[in-house]
């Protein structure tokens, strides 16, 4: 597959001999959608931000279709677990005013029509005209996906934007984004803490481990395996459980996490 985005040797140090990880090298070809999973403070977060352009690495390179990553750009989206939205603007504003970032050639007309487009696609056309405080978790987190893919990025880059919502609304939320990302063959990048969501959304899941401290001396943290998951793509959150293959794979990775991601 082509390496539509390729990381190699990232590494991240607030205190030089003991950086936070280091060697991180992986690969997302177009279209796939791949999770990471691991402890807090193992730099999920920090890898998603400098792939962003929000942080730099102390070093190592990103490169997104073929092109060094050094900033912040419009090819890619992000998706936070807080919403990010202006609260003095309703959903229709909030998502035009990405729009008319991405292509400020457009009249009204088409900025609005562009924008009622992606408020469908998420389900929110009864609340276009409303402002974030009238809005309950999840629908701000819709608003935020809705955002995110009407500036058409090359890239999705979600640092778990469901963390915040209750089990029976992040589940809806799962399920919409699925059906989004395969419509328009998204290239999705996401952090997670839930092994089932991973499981749901991801062709691959990278497993990270946290730093440590060793007889030999402190180990950085970094990406301690990659798994591809073996269910079928088309599952679903109703049917997950009943696939065969399923405990094992789950198991593999709560394995990962309770015995070698090595938790501070």
């Amino acid at each position: 597959m082509h390496d539509f985005l390729k990381i190699e040797k990232l590494s991240k140090a607030y205190v030089a001999a003991k950086p936070v990880f280091a060697d991180v090298s992986f690969t997302l070809a177009r279209g796939e959608f791949v999770c990471i999973i691991g402890h807090s403070g193992c730099g999920k977060t920090t890898i998603l931000n400098v792939l962003a352009g929000l942080d730099t690495a102390t070093s190592g390179n990103v490169f997104m279709d073929g092109r060094e990553v050094s900033g912040p750009s419009l090819e890619r989206g992000v998706v936070f677990q807080s919403h990010a939205l202006m609260p003095w603007l309703t959903v229709r504003r909030n998502i035009a005013f990405a729009v008319k970032s991405r292509w400020p050639e457009w009249s009204a007309s088409e900025i609005n029509g562009h924008v009622e487009k992606f408020v469908a696609m998420v389900g929110l056309n009864a609340a276009i005209d409303k402002k974030p405080s009238q809005l309950s978790g999840g629908m701000k987190q819709r608003v935020g996906i809705a955002r995110a893919f009407a500036i058409q990025p090359k890239m999705l880059l979600l640092d778990e934007p469901f963390g915040a919502l209750d089990a029976l609304t992040r589940g809806t939320i799962q399920d919409e984004l699925m059906a989004i990302v395969r419509e328009t063959h998204q290239t999705v990048f996401m952090i997670t803490h839930d092994v089932d969501e991973s499981i749901l959304l991801a062709d691959r899941i990278l497993l990270m481990s946290n730093g440590r401290e060793t007889g030999g001396g402190y180990v950085p943290g970094g990406i301690a395996e990659m798994v591809t998951n073996p269910l079928p793509r088309q599952r679903t959150r109703a049917g997950l459980h009943h696939l065969p293959g399923y405990y094992e794979f789950r198991n593999h990775i709560v394995d990962f996490l309770v015995t070698r991601a090595s938790a501070h």
